[in-house]
């Protein structure tokens, strides 16, 4: 029997998922073969463990990391996937002085940073003119408070007043597929478009932080592996990876939910194509057993970051030998952590996984004694489970 489906089947919040043989015994291969520096790294997002963590968040919550639209709740696309519902729950700062009042009644608040972000014209492009100028005073008042900006499609030009304005990082979905461009965003733009937007943005000084969403062709896999060869050729800071959640699909273009294994083929081969880019798990996938499925070859296939993961993967990460991390945080810092690129070591807050693991010793008496020997990284440094819990 394959070693790592053996392994899943030890971990108790796993059982009765199902997955692919033939898929787990691909990933046990390749993962043996990788060679970089972010392979073997996995940091959890995850409110789940805040009571083990050496550090607390201070003031976690929705402010920490609040989402601002310039448009509102409006957006001329539509796209079939969305129908720019995702927008509605977000801050409205319709005008430069609402974003100025609106940003400094969340500092107040206690916020570290916002996504800033709008609905698009019908070329894919959020019209951020009249804001630039805005933004570079909250960064000049504010230097500490980060920004990161959905930018849709840009032309050089655009991407350089971007630089300038000062924000942190550049977020802009990449499809590869044409039918979906057209089909799904109802878009006249062209893959070419994206991967020119994708090009100019990393030409500047900004973190880059593309998307990939996949099954978004009506939960089909299409355009990803295009999309990810495009990724590959310009090398950005961080990638992040959602699983299409369509839940304002029209009746008469309904999607379908994507198959986890062929989600789990994607994460392998994303795993290979860029083995120094941070790769991470978006809080946006499917809930139910998919989701586990999903989480469990996020990884197994050695994605570096998950939001909000399923039970059990903290303890197949650490089963697996990856050098674990657990930071205690809601959406919206896990959220701020993945645009922010995990720069570092360091990154976010970590918690000391001994304490979680003399937790599960308590629940589990046989999952303890079952990782004697097993490293993990405890607040940045090896340490060795077994002979330290009495």
């Amino acid at each position: 029997m394959n070693e790592w489906l053996e392994i899943v089947e030890r971990v108790e919040p796993l059982d009765g998922v199902e997955l692919d043989a033939e898929l787990v015994n691909a990933m046990q291969s390749k993962f043996a073969d990788l060679q970089g520096e972010r392979v073997g790294r996995v940091n959890f997002y995850t409110p789940t463990f805040k009571a083990f963590a050496s550090s607390e968040i201070t003031g976690c919550g929705k402010s920490a990391w609040p989402a601002i639209s310039i448009t509102g709740g409006d957006c001329k696309l539509q796209c079939d996937h969305c129908k720019a519902k995702i927008l509605e729950p977000m801050i409205a700062a319709r005008t430069p002085e609402d974003l100025w009042r609106v940003v400094n009644e969340q500092i107040s608040g206690g916020a570290q940073g916002m996504l800033l972000t709008g609905g698009s014209n019908h070329r894919n492009e959020v019209e951020y003119d009249d804001y630039y100028s805005t933004i570079r005073k909250i960064k000049d008042t504010f230097p500490d408070f980060k920004i990161a900006m959905h930018t849709a499609l840009v032309d050089m030009d655009i991407a350089r007043r971007m630089e300038d304005s000062g924000i942190d990082a550049a977020m802009m979905d990449v499809i590869g597929s044409q039918d979906t461009i057209t089909q799904v965003y109802h878009l006249r733009r062209t893959v070419d478009d994206f991967e020119k937007t994708l090009e100019y943005l990393v030409s500047t000084k900004l973190k880059v932080v593309p998307h990939i969403v996949l099954g978004l062709h009506y939960g089909h896999m299409l355009g990803e592996w295009n999309a990810l060869e495009i990724i590959q050729r310009h090398k950005p800071q961080a990638v992040v990876l959602v699983v299409v959640m369509p839940f304002y699909a029209p009746e008469n273009r309904p999607f379908i939910t994507p198959e986890s294994k062929e989600i789990g083929r994607f994460f392998m081969d994303a795993r290979a194509a860029l083995p120094d880019v941070p790769l991470l798990l978006g809080c946006a996938r499917p809930p139910g057993k998919v989701k586990m499925e999903i989480d469990s070859y996020a990884v197994m296939a050695g994605l570096n970051g998950l939001a909000h993961p399923t039970d059990g993967m903290v303890e197949l990460a650490v089963r697996l030998e990856r050098d674990v991390r657990v930071t205690p945080a809601c959406c919206s810092i896990a959220i701020g952590d993945e645009v922010m690129a995990i720069e570092t070591d360091e990154s976010g807050l970590q918690v000391d996984i001994q304490r979680v693991i003399e937790h599960e010793r308590t629940k589990r008496p046989a999952f303890a004694s079952s990782l004697s020997g097993i490293k993990v990284v405890t607040a940045g440094q090896p340490e060795t489970v077994g002979g330290c819990c009495s």
